[in-house]
């Protein structure tokens, strides 16, 4: 059981409690594959979606994860909401507590907002990617990818490499991979990797080579250009040739190295096409493990709230 009505960060989260959220997601995965064993469990629960920015994984495996277990899902089209009048998310978030809403699922470019919803409202609130701050359901799914070929987190080695700067991804992966014992790299070029993420308990570097040496778990991160105009490196091509991650890269990691990516991808840039297509790519169990640990999060807070 969670100690709190939300799931806003992983920061502050146990080891217990993931691991918690982890085992009810491998017992909901069964639901995906086998349709005859989905429920009603959550029929008495609505939930909404507020997708302030733009999604496809993410906001489709919440809407999947209520569908296949029977909660009444409302999806709320900001663009024709009366966001677009000027209405405040607070106000927003306590008018949608007044129709007996249960479960917020926010996703919102601003940093901090899910944190401040959740102070305002009764639903419990569930952050799916604030600002470049967390995106704590992606490290989850995350997490439950690399437990399936890992049975043991300590000892292992994840490299997490790209534009460390704008992800909320690698923020959140931090925090969960350090908790569950993994020693964590961040990896990158020099403006889109700072040293001061060292605060998160775990090493920073710009040398790729060094960073994948003895890798389990090599992890590419989308090159965010909607967040910044500015130019991070000359060009693509550079990026690719210096940071992208290749088969001769990963040649460096362990022969059953893992390669993941939390998507969307820039085929070619980030990671070569052989490697997304590869033995040792797991990007598509990791968009159904997204939908399983959707589904867990939402029993799990339904079942707190109901207590």
């Amino acid at each position: 059981m969670l100690p709190q009505k939300d799931l806003v960060s992983l920061r502050g989260l146990s080891k217990d409690e993931i691991l918690f959220i982890l085992d009810t997601a491998s017992e909901m995965k069964r639901k995906i594959d086998n349709p005859s064993e989905r429920d009603n469990s959550l029929q008495s629960v609505s939930v909404a979606t507020l997708f302030y920015e733009n999604s496809t994984r993410t906001k489709m495996s919440f809407l999947m994860a209520g569908s296949y277990l029977g909660a009444t899902i409302h999806d709320l089209g900001v663009s024709t909401s009366s966001a677009q009048k000027g209405e405040r998310l607070v106000e927003t978030g306590e008018n949608l507590d007044q129709m007996g809403i249960g479960i917020m699922i926010i996703r919102h470019q601003q940093t901090g907002a899910p944190h401040l919803l959740a102070k305002r409202v009764k639903a419990s609130v569930i952050n799916a990617g604030d600002g470049t701050n967390e995106h704590p359901t992606q490290a989850l799914l995350d997490l439950m990818t690399i437990r399936e070929r890992y049975d043991d987190f300590k000892g292992l080695k994840v490299v997490i490499l790209g534009d460390i700067s704008h992800s909320r991804v690698a923020r959140s992966n931090a925090f969960g991979l350090t908790t569950l014992g993994a020693s964590v790299t961040l990896a990158g070029p020099a403006t889109l990797v700072s040293a001061n993420m060292q605060a998160l308990g775990v090493s920073v570097t710009n040398n790729i080579s060094r960073a994948v040496a003895g890798a389990d778990v090599v992890m590419g991160l989308r090159i965010q250009f909607e967040r910044d105009k500015a130019a991070a490196f000359p060009t693509l091509r550079e990026y690719s040739d210096l940071f992208g991650i290749t088969e001769e890269v990963l040649e460096a990691a362990k022969p059953r190295a893992l390669v993941m990516h939390p998507g969307p991808i820039n085929r070619g840039v980030e990671l070569s096409v052989d490697v997304i297509d590869g033995k040792r790519s797991v990007i598509y169990q990791q968009v159904k493990n997204g939908v399983a640990v959707r589904m867990a999060l939402l029993k799990i807070l339904s079942d707190k709230r109901l207590l």
